[in-house]
């Protein structure tokens, strides 16, 4: 079973509580994957910031049932209140954000959030009846903000001249730890026509080992012929290794040709290009940075 959307949550967590006893939120959380029946894959997903998947839900979930007066938090635990109890008598067939706003307490604090700093994910999120917990939506906009920046990058490389794509690429290979300095990587990696540049670079600032590295500023796939010539190239290099990067794409058959052959060979496509950039700061300036902040529950854990 997947991890349940957010809203699908809100029933379960109210009735995990409704025993009348106070839960620590670890527990509850504990208590729902094994009645949910999550996998341990499930149990353990995390979001690209590092939280727990499934526990950032039901924590949102305590939020919105707290802010409808269902469920009481304090002191590192929930509790079900008599507003709680009472619905629990003749639960409704599906408890969702809509459902709630018929609590003023909680479209009091839609409309106030909506209007104030914590405003836009609570009123583009769970409250406008998405799926998502405003962590969610959060991090959805950041991975759209993520795609359109590299969609430019792309564009802009394409239009850049061939010594900046031979730039780019040696300050990369830098960035992510090749080639020892900017200098020495330049000195061995250099244009060889055709839209593209190749040379031997450090897999270390040691030079324990040696990469072969092939870039090709193409419009058109690379297929497996390219690849195989590639593949080829590693031994007159004296290399084991190799990276191919293109801006382009590889065909399916390329990729299969790669995963069969005993050299370690990495396919780096437009995509993939762009994201190494955003990644290592190459071609990219940081805008503004925000901070999250989320409630230290440990530190209100009753002593």
């Amino acid at each position: 079973m997947a991890i349940p959307k957010f809203n699908e949550l809100l029933l379960p967590v109210l009735r995990a509580s409704g025993d009348g006893m106070e839960h620590r939120e670890r527990d509850l959380i504990s208590q729902l994957a094994d009645a949910l029946r999550l996998s341990a894959e499930d149990r353990t997903e995390l979001l690209p910031s590092g939280g727990s998947h499934f526990g950032n839900r039901v924590g949102w979930a305590i939020t919105y049932l707290k802010k409808a007066g269902l469920l009481d938090r304090g002191r590192g635990v929930v509790g079900v209140t008599d507003e709680g109890r009472r619905l629990l008598q003749d639960p409704p067939a599906r408890l969702d954000e809509t459902f709630l706003r018929q609590y003023p307490s909680f479209a009091e604090w839609v409309t106030r959030s909506a209007s104030g700093a914590a405003g836009e994910a609570a009123a583009t999120g769970p409250v406008a009846g998405d799926v998502e917990d405003p962590d969610e939506a959060m991090e959805r906009l950041w991975r759209a903000r993520r795609q359109l920046v590299a969609g430019e990058l792309l564009e802009r490389i394409g239009q850049a001249s061939p010594a900046f794509f031979e730039q780019l690429v040696v300050r990369l290979l830098v960035a992510m730890g090749y080639g020892g300095s900017y200098a020495e990587a330049s000195q061995v990696v250099g244009r060889s026509g055709d839209e593209g540049i190749d040379g031997i670079i450090k897999e270390d600032r040691l030079g324990l080992d040696a990469i072969y590295v092939q870039a090709k500023r193409w419009q058109s796939g690379v297929g497996r012929p390219e690849i195989q010539k590639f593949a080829g190239s590693l031994d007159g290099a004296r290399a084991r290794k190799g990276v191919f990067i293109t801006t382009s794409s590889f065909s399916p058959d390329a990729r299969a040709y790669v995963d069969r052959i005993d050299k370690r060979i990495v396919l780096i496509d437009g995509p993939m290009l762009a994201d190494l950039m955003i990644e290592h700061g190459v071609g990219v300036a940081p805008e503004r940075t925000y901070t999250i902040p989320r409630v230290d529950t440990d530190f209100f854990e009753p002593e």
